[in-house]
């Protein structure tokens, strides 16, 4: 099955292809499929963002399965658009692609929007089958205003991919309520690292979300995704790829220090755990291989998408060949917390235990919030699907919810990153 699928989703092509994962057909009207800046340059510069506009549109008009619709606007004024791409208007299976929350980081956004394109055009019975089981979303640029600008952060300054519990960006307020609606089995998220030779210097570093609330059964998904899937993808396509965060000794392979990569939940790939969706994060090098990458500035960033399409071509696959796996990891998870049982973690990651100051072994039935509290962060709370009662002046949050692991993380005192500090109910 999954050569099958590797070989339908690239259009039969090898993998290295430099571009496009496969040559894009006419679409339902028989218009001929749009090219991005960067496609038509070959590589020389990126897609500058009236084109990425102009394209987007093109592919909603071009082909039936594809719909663009806003889902914010910045502070700049730009929007923030995302392409759905499917057979059907409801499939039991989504994916969400987030391309380029750090405006500086753009390769991701070109590989988004390529593939989206191959997605919406493609006339073969693998794909279109594929598509008639599986919703693809994809957002190529979850910060038009860094990518504007070329800066990690917004217009503000923040970086994006550091609001996902606070929500306190247009950004981040319209990738949670996505999440939140829509419901991703799979959020992959796609990023670009600086290198420090010889520790530190793959062409990809993965990572699944660490945080120690994420269900064991999507943390296991995630981590097949990596070790199953986009790793032997990468491999495939001679690209070299390891784990985000972590030095290896250069002679031995051994990891000898983490720099990143930890647990913390206000990063998406752990939010994107503890909200119940398998997920990856994945980091492309930046930095040029060789003399002949120095010297062309189109060949080391042709290099680059090309190693995010690889990588890609991994994760559709497994979305594609772990269906039925990951939709019951993700079902299950989402109702595990109506049982509201179990410790809730405040720190710690998957290779990091937590202290015991960081668990609530005997978690308290929920938190009370004051009117004036509830008024500052009632939004953010349904923003990131967190059901809460009004009375008393004010509002109680249950941890018996879908979100139930989330609730501590937002209104703990001890949490490292609480929207308000609540008032425990230990009434149970």
């Amino acid at each position: 099955m999954r050569a099958r699928v590797l070989g339908v989703l690239l259009g039969g092509a090898a993998l290295a292809v430099p571009l496009v994962a496969a040559p894009a057909q006419a679409g339902d009207s028989g218009r001929t499929p749009p090219r991005t800046g960067f496609e038509t340059t070959h590589g020389a510069r990126w897609t500058t963002q009236p084109e990425e506009q102009k394209f987007l549109a093109t592919v909603d008009r071009g082909s039936s399965r594809a719909t663009l619709s806003t889902i914010g606007t910045t502070k700049q004024g730009r929007p923030l658009q995302l392409l759905r791409i499917g057979e059907r208007r409801y499939t039991a299976s989504t994916v969400l692609l987030i391309c380029s929350q750090h405006g500086d980081e753009p390769a991701g956004r070109e590989a988004c929007l390529s593939r989206a394109r191959d997605l919406a055009y493609a006339k073969d019975r693998g794909t279109r089958d594929f598509l008639s089981a599986t919703t693809v979303l994809v957002l190529p640029t979850a910060n038009p205003d860094g990518r504007a600008a070329d800066t990690r952060g917004n217009s503000d300054g923040v970086d994006i991919n550091r609001d996902h519990i606070a929500l306190a960006t247009a950004e981040g307020r319209a990738m949670a309520a996505v999440i939140r609606d829509r419901k991703p089995d799979l959020i992959y998220d796609l990023h670009e690292y600086g290198a420090t030779p010889p520790y530190y210097d793959k062409d990809l570093f993965d990572l699944w979300p660490r945080n120690l609330n994420t269900d064991p059964r999507v943390h296991d998904e995630s981590k097949k995704l990596s070790e199953e899937f986009v790793r032997p993808a990468a491999h495939a396509s001679g690209f070299s790829i390891g784990t985000y965060g972590i030095w290896t000794d250069p002679v031995t392979g051994e990891p000898t220090r983490q720099v990143a990569g930890d647990g913390q939940e206000r990063i998406l790939r752990n939010a994107a755990g503890v909200k119940h969706s398998a997920g990856l994060l994945i980091e492309s090098r930046i930095d040029a291989l060789s003399e002949s990458e120095k010297q062309d500035k189109a060949l080391n960033q042709r290099r680059r998408v090309a190693s995010h399409l690889a990588s890609l071509t991994g994760a559709l696959a497994y979305a594609d060949e772990r269906r039925g796996p990951v939709e019951a990891a993700t079902t299950r998870a989402r109702l595990a917390g109506f049982a509201d049982r179990g410790p809730v973690y405040l720190g710690g990651a998957d290779n990091d235990p937590a202290e015991p100051a960081e668990v609530l072994a005997d978690p308290p039935c929920g938190y009370w919030l004051t009117k004036s509290q509830i008024d500052d962060v009632g939004d953010e709370l349904t923003l990131h699907g967190v059901r809460f009662t009004t009375g008393r002046g004010g509002a109680f949050v249950p941890l018996r919810q879908s979100q139930r692991d989330l609730v501590p993380l937002l209104l703990d005192a001890k949490a490292a990153y609480p929207l308000v500090t609540g008032q425990p109910d230990t009434r149970c």
